[in-house]
């Protein structure tokens, strides 16, 4: 499993000229399943978005505060595409975790998000859809978390994963 985390001043997705949802400040998430992710898998990504230091404390000691110490929104959007490899110049996903599957666990994290943090905070950003995101980043901050799975994966991988 694998999470791009992004701090951000705002963010919205757009579906059909409307706004579902949107967050303040906060993070934006684009999260990716790998075929063989585990429930394992999700709740270590899952603690690592809420935990991982992203902002400044009172002193303004830099990497010190989660978004759950600031009490800021979570953004979480599906993103097929971060578990991609290549066959020359064509991206090829066949290391991505199918639809249906991928759905249970993408609704799965919003769960666990919203028990561990703050159901009013944590924002699903509509799974498996063609859809806009618009974000403004703050700083930018960008973060790639891997599951231990993955990072497992890696190491054995021949083609390079890039996102």
């Amino acid at each position: 499993m694998k999470a791009i985390i992004q701090r951000v001043t705002n963010a919205k997705v757009i579906l059909n000229d409307e706004i579902p949802v949107s967050i303040g400040s906060g993070i934006c998430v684009l999260v990716g399943f790998h075929k063989e992710d585990t429930l394992k898998d999700l709740e270590y990504i899952v603690r690592k978005i809420l935990s991982v230091k992203l902002y400044a404390d009172d002193d303004d000691k830099k990497w010190k505060k989660s978004v759950v110490d600031k009490q800021l929104e979570v953004l979480i959007i599906s993103q097929y595409t971060i578990y991609n490899g290549w066959k020359g110049n064509t991206p090829d996903f066949h290391k991505t975790m199918g639809g249906e599957k991928s759905q249970e666990f993408y609704t799965k994290l919003i769960e666990m998000a919203r028990e561990m943090y703050d159901l009013e905070k944590v924002k699903d950003g509509v799974f498996g859809i063609y859809r806009q995101l618009y974000l403004e980043n703050d700083g930018p901050v960008t973060f790639e978390i891997d599951s231990p799975q993955s990072c497992r994966d890696l190491s054995n991988d021949n083609d390079k994963r890039t996102t």
